[in-house]
């Protein structure tokens, strides 16, 4: 059986869960002796490649040049695309969702949809991205669709109209690529002088970061024990600068850090708790590396984020100021709840693994072959 991913997100995506997810299932993919495995990847961006087999990688790393990164990622689609003709796999798993068919006609398609975030949040997103009608296009034309959450599955037959036989619900695994050195223990410590509350990711919209900037300044307790730590998202934007300084968080008392997963792995070790304030999430990966890393998980009720913490997190209502507040202080006020979420944490985590998500995405290949 001869499998392909293609070049898309390799060439779009440096860091994120949809680049993580499909090196994640290639690589465990490709040790199975009946399968014969290729991720085109030219012009690639993606650091997770570099824990991918090197034998099943057709294409090179190119250097990341902001001025020339549409043009780079245009090129690296197309010249993927050649690639896919020419290897004439049996299927492809389309990695994002072209407007257009990738690699040769003959082949059974699959694409994996993360979320509805595009259709459930229009006003975030500018009137020029077409990510939801490409979206649309890619799930008409593919054979079959994976969807990461039962939540995402019904989100997709109802806005997008499919089939339920047509799709398969397959959950993510958890796993960081990179263990936690003193070295990178060492550097995140500097820059704190208190305990920390972590929030992971990016911080727009449907995020609900300024939500708990609110909660979080509204409690004294909080704000006198504890910092609040910002990981990736690029950096405080001026309008999270105004609702900082208007809150009357000065100078130490919100801290955004960039870095790599091995900096991400040390946070996670180090925090008091992890902050999921979300209004929507197709998944929602950063819980679980939370628990794998016996940090407790205080997050929203909505969406998909019950269906992947079940009972190891301490639940708020996102749209509600109080309700975040009540939640963190109930965590933080209490050892033995946090002791209680760290093991439930634990349990949880047997729920999901990125073998086994490759298994269940490998059926589904077979199914179609």
């Amino acid at each position: 059986m001869n499998i392909a991913y293609d070049s898309q997100i390799f060439c779009a995506q440096t860091y994120g869960g949809i680049s993580r997810y499909f090196s994640e299932i290639a690589t465990r993919i490709s040790r199975l002796p009946e399968a014969q495995v290729i991720v085109v990847a030219p012009m690639s961006v993606c650091a997770y490649l570099q824990n991918v087999p090197s034998e099943i990688v057709t294409g090179f790393k190119a250097p990341r040049v902001k001025h020339f990164r549409f043009a780079q990622r245009v090129f690296g689609v197309l010249a993927g695309d050649l690639m896919l003709r020419a290897r004439a796999p049996d299927l492809i798993h389309e990695t994002y969702f072209s407007p257009y068919r990738l690699g040769p006609n003959r082949a059974r398609r699959v694409i994996t949809i993360h979320d509805m975030i595009h259709e459930k949040f229009t006003a975030s997103f500018p009137k020029a991205d077409k990510t939801a009608s490409h979206k649309a296009n890619a799930a008409k034309r593919a054979d079959h669709v994976i969807c990461v959450s039962e939540s995402t599955r019904r989100d997709a037959i109802e806005i997008l109209g499919l089939s339920p036989e047509k799709i398969t619900v397959v959950h993510h695994g958890f796993s960081l690529m990179g263990k936690v050195s003193g070295d990178s223990i060492g550097v995140a410590k500097q820059a704190f002088t208190r305990p920390f509350l972590l929030y992971v990711g990016h911080r727009g919209g449907y995020k609900n970061f300024l939500r708990l900037l609110e909660a979080y300044a509204s409690s004294e307790a909080l704000v006198d024990s504890f910092q609040l730590v910002c990981f990736g998202g690029g950096p405080l934007l001026v309008d999270e600068l105004e609702v900082i300084n208007r809150l009357g968080l000065g100078d130490g008392y919100v801290l955004q850090l960039t870095g790599n997963d091995e900096l991400l792995s040390s946070l996670y070790t180090k925090a008091s708790a992890f902050i999921y304030p979300s209004i929507y999430e197709g998944f929602g990966i950063p819980p679980l590396e939370a628990m794998a890393h016996d940090c407790p998980v205080i997050c929203s009720q909505t969406s998909s984020i019950p269906e992947v913490v079940g009972n190891a997190g301490e639940y708020f209502d996102p749209s509600d100021i109080d309700s975040i507040r009540g939640a963190i202080e109930r965590v933080m006020g209490s050892q033995d709840l946090r002791n209680r979420l760290i093991l439930k944490g634990r349990d949880r985590l047997k729920h999901f693994s990125w073998d086994r998500c490759a298994e269940e995405t490998y059926e589904i290949y077979k199914k179609l072959l």
